[in-house]
């Protein structure tokens, strides 16, 4: 092929990728629109509204008297349901791939790849960075890829450093994703998938090394100037970013097919082709390659890609109470300040427009002519009040938040314990289908999160975990080591739960007995596990001797698998603990493959030597 025609192919492909982008964004303008009214909303610019061209415009005061305040009850409302998903945030679990020992270690040293992953990209604060996005548009996505720049640095040659790499989790907020179809419900169903952001020019030459032009961009709508009439920036926060120089950089994900068994993935800015190949992860299941986003809603919507935000919901109620208690503090007015009646001519009409009615003012009215007197006025009337309380009770039905704390008017010293635990549950049931939305989207990640380490993680690498009580464990592993993604949430997670309920229900299992051996007592490890659920646990900074000899008895399983024959018992082994688990290997799906290599006997060897110590010792 000639350079001229490789030329005109980069061309129509940028060509193409542009108009394809320009057609999806006409596509979701009017939910684009949408979001940003939401944004307008919350951020207490309440008097905006959307025209017959789906185009935010504010409305302005038709008289200089009229009162326009805003009373912002969303942004309150919001806060709270932000604060309950944040503070149930779900916890995984990575569930093993068979019963056997190794198995069980493997998902053991998965599980602490998630955990560890979690401290280093700050999940809480993702998952909160989130929330605050799906409960304000209605959705949010996560990307989970993989940066060579992250990790261990492994080489250091002539000043330029050589990192192991590490997975990184990013929040993508619904203005950069475009979908093939926005009536197509899940990721999988669009066969593309189009991420669009803006970086400025000297961060492209960092990722890419091309020098590219810069251009005023809508900071929401990412639209171009030249498409700036079609779709009208976000006002509240000014639109176009004027600061530095920003360029588009377009991402165009394409599902594999029949002619693309691994996908394709093209990625160009301005007139540049930065990447055209096959997609980079292997992060779906049966090991082929897919999209690196997850999707998370606050509610799902049937027959539609993005989900509803309950402020979308909640809007003609704002309006409403913005205009009740701006009408009602215009007749207060009237009643504080009076509406005064004079003949026509009978008095000086600029003198008391300008100066008032202030207390011992002398007013002069033209002689043979009637006083200027007020005109009569009544109470305000009881309807304002009736009015506000119901709004104020439709917020709460429509948004889902029956908080008691903030509701004043509910006694709570009348209502018996049942029927606040039911006042509880019917709170939780709202705020069930969010939590759901975010449960499966933690999963997913950590999903996507043990695929990539075992694409990518080729050689050992060492992991550090800091536990609550300030131990340190360090794990080696690799690819090799991951056989299982297969990640759910724990059942207690799934419900929506306070530290005090939490807490409460801990000491009800402790006073029915159910954890307390046949002795009448606890174990040691079960002790610690309650107080590390209480909370407390960063109090004890020491080591915990059963869980110490617990991890050793459980490495040395380990190593009885791999065909290690030098494993002694030791002194200070707890000979009743590493007993019992040498002696449930054996009894598991993996004292057959034991027998099969020889090394059944060796751990019966080992059993009898803890036997004789215990004796010895006794």
């Amino acid at each position: 092929m000639k350079k001229n025609e490789v030329k005109e192919d980069k061309a129509e492909l940028i060509k193409s990728i542009k108009e394809d982008l320009y057609r999806r964004q006409l596509d979701r303008k009017k939910l684009e629109m949408q979001w940003k009214l939401n944004l307008n909303f919350l951020s207490g610019n309440q008097y905006s509204t959307l025209n017959g061209n789906d185009e935010i415009i504010d409305s302005i005061k038709r008289y200089d008297w009229e009162e326009k305040k805003v009373y912002n009850h969303l942004s309150g409302l919001l806060e709270v349901r932000q604060s309950k998903l944040c503070a149930n945030k779900p916890t995984i679990t990575v569930i093993p791939a068979s019963s056997d020992s190794k198995d069980m270690a493997t998902a053991r040293t998965c599980q602490s790849i998630c955990q560890s992953l979690w401290h280093k990209n700050r999940l809480s604060e993702l998952i909160a960075k989130a929330i605050s996005w799906s409960e304000s548009c209605g959705t949010v996505f996560y990307k989970v890829t993989w940066n060579s720049e992250l990790g261990d640095v492994l080489l250091n040659e002539n000043g330029k450093e050589i990192y192991s790499g590490d997975v990184k989790i990013d929040v993508v907020s619904p203005f950069e994703i475009f979908p093939q179809n926005i009536a197509y419900e899940n990721l999988e169903d669009n066969e593309s998938i189009i991420h669009a952001r803006a970086f400025t020019v000297t961060k492209i030459k960092d990722m890419y090394g091309i020098d590219v032009k810069g251009e005023k961009i809508d900071s929401f709508g990412i639209m171009r100037d030249d498409l700036q009439d079609i779709i009208s920036p976000y006002k509240a926060n000014a639109g176009k970013i004027q600061e530095e120089e920003y360029a588009l950089v377009i991402e165009k994900y394409i599902l594999p097919t029949r002619e693309m068994p691994n996908g394709r993935l093209i990625i160009i800015c301005g007139e540049h082709v930065c990447y055209d190949g096959e997609l980079p992860y292997i992060n779906v299941t049966h090991k082929k390659r897919g999209y690196p986003f997850i999707r998370q809603v606050a509610y799902p919507l049937a027959g539609c890609f993005f989900g509803i935000s309950v402020v979308e919901r909640a809007i003609p109620l704002q309006k409403d109470y913005n205009a009740l208690k701006n009408r009602k503090m215009e007749f207060l007015n009237r009643l504080c300040m009076g509406v005064l009646l004079a003949e026509d001519g009978a008095v000086d009409i600029d003198n008391i427009e300008e100066e008032g009615l202030e207390p011992g003012k002398v007013i002069v009215y033209r002689q043979g002519a009637n006083p200027p007197m007020f005109m009569p006025t009544n109470n305000i009337p009881v309807d304002f009040d009736s009015e506000e309380a119901r709004i104020i009770n439709e917020f709460s039905a429509i948004t889902g938040v029956n908080d008691l704390v903030r509701q004043g008017n509910v006694n709570v010293s009348n209502i018996s314990g049942t029927a606040l635990q039911i006042l509880l549950e019917q709170e939780t049931a709202r705020l069930s289908v969010s939590a759901d939305s975010i449960g499966h989207a933690v999963c997913e990640i950590a999903t996507q999160v043990l695929r990539l380490y075992k694409q990518f993680a080729t050689f050992p690498r060492i992991l550090k975990l800091v536990g609550e009580k300030g131990s340190i464990d360090a794990i080696c592993f690799s690819s090799r080591d991951i056989t299982t993604d297969d990640v759910v949430i724990d059942n207690q997670s799934e419900t929506i739960t306070t530290k005090a309920q939490q807490r409460s229900l801990i000491f009800e299992i402790l006073s029915s007995g159910v954890l307390q051996n046949e002795e009448g007592k606890l174990s040691n490890t079960t002790r610690q596990k309650i107080i590390d659920m209480l909370g407390l646990g960063i109090y004890d900074m020491g080591n915990d001797i059963t869980s110490l000899q617990l991890k050793y008895a459980q490495k040395e399983n380990i190593d009885f698998t791999n065909g290690k024959t030098d494993v002694f018992v030791q002194e200070i082994d707890d000979h009743d603990m590493h007993i019992k688990e040498h002696s449930c290997l054996l009894l598991g799906a993996e004292g057959d493959r034991l027998r099969k290599n020889g090394m059944y006997e060796k751990v019966m060897e080992h059993i009898r030597e803890h036997k004789k110590f215990k004796s010895l010792t006794n």
